[in-house]
């Protein structure tokens, strides 16, 4: 629209849009309103469109995901996870345990990385794994673990829902909700944390393109959510030595064609702890808007991924190394709120 487009010429195009079986949606930015339109085939409307008053001009999306494109929303989406905020210019720290086993673990663990600077606990209540053998969390009693981690220490808490049917409970507990990279592409689940109203980190699937994943988050979107966090952890290739293949070209390539945040898995990506430092360094001069590590108090006793996990003297020093860099990069960590509403630095 023009940048001085009145409230009637604005009613008057979503009407047009409307009336021909289109759905518009408005898109505020920074200097003027655009309208995106919804359908199939609403290409067709352009030429009546683009001379109604007020139009400047109508653009196709070409992308086949319209709503996560940079074409449709030029401006970079800030996610605000219960008021810690990703993709606003910060580094957002994630870090927790891959499975939360008891209650102690998940406090002592909370403490240690509130303490070290994270603003965000991660721990998997409910896990799905390769061998129905290996063990497939606490459910529950792993959501309560994690709100009382939250209250004993503040930190916003990220975990995984499995199932369409698990998102109203998980969403009860949690501030985000991860889609794993085994359910990159279960499109009932990406509908239904959609319609969640909670925000959503989705993790790239295990062969996915980038097509493919952004696809994936336009599900999310266009079930109403926009509050999408993208997450790079790897994909498979012929590489053995690692777990998988870390894209961290990724990171530049999705901020280019969309307007979500990105942030980075090294610890899945590596799967040896010994590469999670420099691989986390990496993001961050890569552009990412964050990271998700894993950390346990007893990484060689733990019950999922301890060959990745750091231990807390281990995350103690990333967290000193994030600094230095987020320092020459003029780049700030990501803060959590106090109950005040005052910022305490992470």
């Amino acid at each position: 629209m023009n940048v001085n487009a009145t409230d009637e010429e604005v009613a008057g195009v979503l009407r047009h849009v409307r009336e021909r079986g289109f759905e518009p949606i408005e898109l505020p930015g920074a200097d003027r309103l655009a309208i995106g339109v919804l359908g199939s085939n609403p290409g067709s409307i352009r030429d009546a469109i683009v001379d109604l008053p007020g139009v400047v001009e109508a653009i196709p999306v070409s992308k086949p995901y319209k709503q996560v494109t940079r074409e449709w929303h030029p401006e970079s989406t800030v996610v605000d996870v219960s008021g810690v905020c990703i993709g606003d210019g910060s580094f957002t720290v994630m870090a927790g345990p891959c499975a939360v086993e008891n209650r102690e673990q998940m406090l002592s663990t909370a403490r240690a990385v509130r303490d070290a600077g994270a603003a965000i606990i991660r721990g998997g209540a409910f896990k799905p794994r390769t061998s129905p053998y290996s063990f497939q969390g606490l459910g529950l009693a792993g959501l309560d673990f994690l709100s009382e981690a939250r209250t004993a220490t503040g930190l916003r808490v990220v975990t995984e829902v499995v199932t369409p049917g698990d998102v109203e409970v998980v969403a009860g507990t949690a501030d985000m909700l991860q889609v794993g990279t085994r359910n990159a592409q279960n499109f009932a689940l990406l509908e239904a944390v959609g319609d969640s109203g909670r925000p959503v980190l989705l993790k790239r699937g295990l062969s996915n393109t980038i097509e493919e994943w952004l696809l994936a988050a336009e599900y999310v979107v266009a079930h109403g959510n926009p509050d999408v966090v993208l997450c790079e952890r790897g994909i498979r290739t012929f590489e053995a030595y690692t777990r998988n293949t870390l894209d961290l070209s990724a990171v530049p390539v999705v901020k280019s064609l969309s307007h979500l945040p990105v942030v980075v898995d090294p610890s899945h990506a590596t799967g040896h702890r010994h590469l999670v430092a420099p691989m986390a360094l990496a993001a961050l001069a890569a552009g990412a808007d964050g990271v998700l590590i894993e950390v346990h108090p007893d990484p060689e006793r733990a019950l999922s991924d301890g060959a990745q996990s750091l231990n807390f003297a281990m995350f103690e020093e990333l967290m000193a190394q994030i600094r230095r860099l987020s320092l020459a990069l003029d780049r700030q960590l990501a803060t959590v709120p106090s109950p005040a509403g005052e910022a305490v630095q992470g």
